[in-house]
C-alpha cells in the first residue's frame, strides 16, 4: 500500500435494467469519483478490481446484476493550518473580506499544495486553529463550539465526494494558482449563502483583463459555447458539442490592438472551470503565456532574430498566463449596500504589455534586425 493512503472498498450493483454493453473501465470510470479511465485499469490490472467475486479483463462487459467491488486507495483528509502569509486586503467587515490574490497563490489545499495556500493564510489572519474535515465546526484546539470562532464560512468547506483532499472554509469561487486578481471570501454561512446565490443568478459582476496573441475579429462580441474535460488530455477543458458539458457564457471586448497582440477584457455570466482561457483559445487567440492553452507558442513571423529571445524574457518575467480578474461587484448580503472594487494589472503584466507596444512601434518601422 502506499505511504499515506487508506484503503476503503466500494460496491457497485449494477441495476438489473442496465441494458448498454459497456466494458467494465468505462463503466467505473463514469462511476467512481474523481477516477480517470487510466486509473481504472491500472487498478483492474493489479487486482484491486472484482466482478461477482472474479478478478475481471479491463474489456470485460457489465452485465446487469453484476456486483463490482473496488479497493481504493486515497489520502487521509488534508489538514488545513494556519500560516502567517501576507493578504492585499481591500475590504473587511464582520460578514466578509475582499482581496487581491497574488499570482502563484494555490486558493485552496490539495494533494500538491498542503501549504502555502489562500486558506492557510486566511484561518491565520481571522485567528483560526487547525481545520480538518473532522473538525470542521471549531478550531481543534480550545472548547469553543460557536462555529463562527472559525471566522470563515464552513457552509460546502467540506470535501465535495468520498476521498477529496480539499477543503475550502469560506470559498464562493476560485481563481486559479496563476490567475491573480479580486476574491470576495465570506465569513459565516449566511453571507456565503447570499452571495452564492448572486453568482448563481449570475449577478456578481466580474470582468478579467488579459494579453492576447493576435486582434480579435469582431473586436468584441460574445461567445457561448459547451465547456468539459478535453477526452484526450483531462487537465485541458475544451469547447464540446452541443448537449455535452456545460453550458458557458463569455462576453469579451478589445481594450487596445496592437499589430501582433491585444489587451482584452472578458466578463463572465457563468463560472467554468478555465472558461476565460478555454474561450481564448477556440476564438484563436490564446492568453500569452498560457502554456496549457498554446499560450507560449511564438507566431513563426515573430520568431526571427533576436526577438525570440525577447519573448523569451517576457516568459521569464511572466511565467503564468496574463490573466488578472481586475472588477468585482456585488450586493452586501447583510447591509444591501452595492460594493465595487478595482485592481489594476499587476507589475509583471502591465511590464509585459508596455514591452509589447514598444516592440509593436519598432514593428511599424521594421527592416530587418
Amino acid at each position: 500500500m502506499e505511504p499515506d493512503k487508506q484503503a476503503h472498498t466500494v460496491t457497485i450493483e449494477v441495476p438489473s435494467g442496465h441494458n448498454t454493453p459497456f466494458r467494465l473501465d468505462v463503466y467505473l470510470t463514469h462511476k467512481l469519483p474523481n477516477a480517470t479511465r487510466t486509473k481504472v485499469q491500472e487498478g483492474i490490472k493489479e487486482g484491486a478490481v472484482w466482478v461477482n467475486g472474479k478478478t475481471p479483463k479491463a474489456s470485460q462487459l457489465v452485465q446487469p446484476g453484476d456486483v463490482i467491488t473496488c479497493e481504493i486507495l486515497r489520502p487521509p483528509p488534508i489538514e488545513a493550518l494556519p500560516e502567517a502569509i501576507p493578504l492585499d486586503i481591500l475590504y473587511e467587515d464582520k460578514w466578509l473580506i475582499v482581496l487581491h490574490k497574488k499570482p502563484g497563490m494555490v486558493v485552496h489545499p490539495a494533494y500538491g499544495n498542503r501549504s502555502g495556500t489562500l486558506i492557510n493564510a486566511l484561518l491565520h489572519h481571522v485567528g483560526a486553529g487547525k481545520l480538518t474535515f473532522e473538525a470542521t465546526e471549531a478550531q481543534e484546539e480550545g472548547d469553543d463550539e460557536d462555529e463562527g470562532h472559525i471566522g470563515l464560512a464552513m457552509r460546502n468547506a467540506a470535501p465535495r465526494y468520498d476521498g477529496d483532499p480539499t477543503i475550502r472554509p469560506g470559498l464562493v469561487h476560485r481563481l486559479d494558482k496563476d490567475t491573480s486578481g479580486l476574491m470576495v471570501i465570506a465569513k459565516d454561512d449566511a453571507t456565503h449563502a447570499h452571495l452564492a446565490d448572486q453568482f448563481a443568478r449570475r449577478t456578481i459582476q466580474r470582468r478579467y483583463h488579459a494579453i492576447v496573441w493576435g486582434v480579435l475579429q469582431p473586436p468584441s462580441g460574445t461567445l457561448q459555447t459547451h465547456l468539459g474535460r478535453d477526452r484526450r488530455n483531462r487537465k485541458v477543458v475544451a469547447v464540446l458539442p452541443e448537449g455535452q458539458g456545460k453550458h458557458a457564457i463569455t462576453h469579451y471586448e478589445t481594450i487596445e490592438a496592437l499589430q501582433h497582440f491585444s489587451l482584452v477584457a472578458f466578463r463572465l455570466e457563468t463560472g467554468r472551470t478555465h472558461q476565460i482561457r478555454a474561450h481564448a483559445k477556440y476564438l484563436g487567440h490564446p492568453i500569452f503565456g498560457d502554456e496549457t492553452y498554446g499560450g507560449t507558442q511564438i507566431k513563426p513571423e515573430l520568431a526571427k532574430g533576436t526577438r525570440k529571445a525577447f519573448f523569451q524574457n517576457l516568459f521569464e518575467r511572466l511565467p503564468r498566463q496574463a490573466l488578472h480578474a481586475n472588477t468585482l461587484g456585488f450586493l452586501h448580503p447583510a447591509t444591501g449596500e452595492e460594493l465595487f472594487f478595482q485592481a489594476d494589472l499587476p507589475e509583471d503584466m502591465a511590464w509585459v504589455w508596455e514591452r509589447l507596444q514598444k516592440m509593436d512601434a519598432q514593428l511599424k518601422g521594421y527592416v530587418d534586425d
